[in-house]
């Protein structure tokens, strides 16, 4: 890659962030959200360390690089032994072939731009001129596969962090709180949910959550 990318910066296992408003939707870049990252490395990633199996859940995750996003930072959080353990199961309703395109972990330059230099070497390997590919090791902890959230019906019910950005303003009002609850019904508890920095949860749902931190969309399941 020609150019240091600028934002985020990962030192330390912690990631150090460049505040920026993005308004991007499904954003075909690496680390967009980068506050509500930090804050799942802070708070989230500590407790899914102490369970034997790590299960996340990316809902409406487009391409990729919000999941690996994520693979990358809780890789940066953990060990390599624990890190086995994680299994992030990424779902969109796109009836293209997303899943196998995302499986391959290849990416253009211009996607990559927003990754720390040293992250880029890390988890990343020339594929063709221009295009690099994601080590095994990222890929093998992403599950990608077919989801319609409006179904209702969760893929599993074992999820220690659910991750679901943009998706639920696609939705009316009545659809967002039966999603919330659906998601609700499938974390373990004390498990974690994220949303967008600018949404909110739905009205009749506040009493399923408590939010973890002012700084992000995070919140704690209870009850």
């Amino acid at each position: 890659m020609s150019n240091a990318p600028q934002v985020p910066n990962l030192r330390q296992g912690k990631l150090e962030i460049c505040h920026t408003v993005e308004q991007e939707w499904r954003s075909p870049f690496f680390f967009r959200d980068t506050q509500t990252f930090e804050m799942v490395a802070q708070y989230a990633a500590p407790e899914l360390t102490r369970r034997q199996s790590i299960r996340v859940w990316d809902a409406g995750c487009a391409f990729g690089p919000e999941p690996y996003s994520l693979a990358m930072i809780l890789r940066e959080n953990m060990s390599q032994f624990l890190f086995r353990n994680v299994k992030i199961h990424a779902t969109d309703i796109d009836a293209s072939d997303f899943g196998k395109l995302s499986a391959n972990g290849v990416y253009s330059e211009t996607e990559l731009g927003r990754i720390p230099r040293e992250i880029f070497e890390r988890y990343f390997i020339a594929h063709s001129p221009g295009r690099y590919q994601l080590v095994e090791e990222i890929r093998h902890a992403v599950l990608f596969q077919l989801h319609d959230l409006l179904s209702l019906q969760p893929v599993r019910e074992d999820f220690g962090l659910i991750v679901c950005k943009n998706v639920l303003l696609d939705f009316a009002p009545e659809q967002r709180v039966e999603v919330v609850k659906m998601f609700h019904r499938a974390l373990i508890e004390g498990g974690y949910f994220v949303t967008e920095t600018t949404q909110k949860l739905p009205p009749g749902t506040e009493h399923l959550f408590r939010q973890v931190t002012g700084a992000a969309q995070l919140f704690r399941k209870v009850g």
